[in-house]
């Protein structure tokens, strides 16, 4: 329509009112597409229709075939949504004879200058697909609806074939949203790629980039590991407010935390997020993992990076990311492809991967470690009567990295690294031990101290 060209609209499924309907809560016209409704065999055959010789179902068929040739010849469309081949089907009964009537009909638009849209859905063979139909087909596009124990339901779909045009083959997500449909792209890292500088990306830290010989470079993705409330998000947001403090525009992905209680723990340690937030370096999105898929999420870290210029993603996180989509060999995958398309875009990017348990043996849910280029692990220890928090990296995939294992503290003035505790062991066996005396360990600072 927005193309000047005419288009026919033929129904067998639904009435002129109930597309009406469907148009009009998306906001759409319907005017200047003829819509031609077939609302029962009545009006095909007529009243006074009567024969003997024919069963019914061929007179029906003969006639819906007929009457639908005359009003293309009469219109003479340049495109021509048929609305559904299910109701030939049903009308047509004997499968050879269905096929037979698919291909005249094929036969006769192909004689036409008409761009033809057939639809059709899974009744028939017990929801097996009618590949008889997909082999005369030029192009051929399923949809499909997945319903989940819990959420939202998703929905995708698929190029099946196309002739004579290379397309993204796979599953693509997609959302029914007023105005239409929105469908988010496989991503297929290999097709982005942009030069940038390997540099590091400091936290203003000074003992803290020591740990990373500088802090991670560009292009590299990091996971920082620990149990809850050891400090991995408050260790990412250093690097992010450092960020926006040069004038970077960063995003956050909050699947855990509400936005509200992040920017007030973060400005309370002087990080100054609520700043960055309302002068629009920072963009901070709160994902509902019981309503979003993964290929929207990564068509949404696709739109910062290439509409917006974010140099920073911090995903927060994994366990969040992870509800998203309970397979975890395609969340490892897609995961894997996300991660190299930002690192080909010179984007920095911070995972946040809670451990179950809080003292002694750890584990996750996810085995994605050796998809990040750096690891920081970050654990608790005990210490002259007290809880501690200690960290170190164990992986750092682009140079070298400082092995030794530092104290962190965490209070009102922020983030301090404290030296390496060369009395400490047991931190590999997930019961880290301090027995030092002589060196001290660090005590809670306070504002103006």
């Amino acid at each position: 329509m927005k193309a000047g060209e005419s288009v026919l609209h033929i129904t067998l499924s639904e009435t002129s009112e109930e597309l009406e309907s469907v148009a009009h809560s998306h906001g759409w016209s319907l005017d200047g597409i003829d819509l031609f409704e077939f609302s029962s065999t009545e009006e095909v055959l007529g009243d006074e229709y009567e024969q003997s010789i024919l069963h019914p179902w061929e007179a029906e068929l003969g006639d819906t075939i007929k009457l639908i040739q005359q009003r293309v010849d009469k219109l003479q469309p340049r495109r021509l949504v048929f609305d559904s081949l299910s109701e030939m089907r049903l009308l047509a009964q004997d499968p050879l004879r269905y096929r037979r009537q698919v291909l005249a009909l094929k036969q006769y638009f192909a004689g036409r200058d008409i761009t033809v849209l057939l639809v059709d859905d899974l009744t028939a063979s017990s929801g097996e697909r009618d590949n008889h139909l997909h082999s005369l087909c030029h192009g051929v596009i399923t949809l499909e609806r997945l319903t989940l124990d819990f959420g939202a339901a998703r929905r995708r779909l698929q190029v099946q074939k196309l002739r004579g045009v290379d397309f993204v083959a796979g599953f693509h997500d997609f959302t029914i949203r007023r105005g239409g449909l929105e469908v988010y792209p496989r991503l297929i890292a290999a097709t982005h790629h942009v030069p940038f500088r390997a540099e590091p990306v400091p936290s203003g830290v000074k003992e803290l980039d020591d740990l990373l010989v500088g802090g991670p470079l560009r292009g590299t993705s990091t996971l920082v590991t620990g149990p809850a409330g050891s400090g991995k998000t408050t260790v990412t947001l250093a690097y992010l407010a450092a960020a926006c403090a040069r004038g970077e525009k960063c995003t956050i992905y909050e699947f855990d935390e509400r936005i509200a209680t992040l920017i007030s723990r973060a400005d309370s340690m002087g990080m100054e997020l609520s700043r960055h937030v309302s002068s629009g370096q920072l963009i901070i999105q709160q994902i509902d993992p019981a309503e979003i898929s993964p290929g929207e999420f990564a068509w949404r870290v696709r739109t910062e990076v290439e509409e917006r210029g974010s140099t920073m993603i911090v995903v927060d996180s994994l366990n969040g990311y992870m509800a998203a989509m309970p397979q975890e060999q395609q969340l490892i995958l897609q995961m894997h492809e996300l991660l190299s398309y930002l690192s080909q875009l010179g984007v920095v990017t911070f995972l946040i991967n809670p451990q179950h348990g809080l003292v002694g043996s750890m584990s996750t849910n996810l085995n994605i470690s050796y998809v990040a280029d750096s690891v920081i692990l970050i654990r608790f220890f005990e210490a002259q009567g007290r809880l501690r928090k200690a960290i170190s990296v164990l992986k750092h995939r682009t140079g070298a990295h400082e092995d030794a294992i530092r104290e962190l503290r965490i209070d009102s003035r922020g983030i301090r690294v404290g030296a390496p505790l060369v009395d400490f062991r047991g931190v590999l066996t997930g019961t880290p031990e301090y027995f030092g005396a002589n060196l001290p360990l660090m005590e809670e600072r306070k504002r103006g101290d």
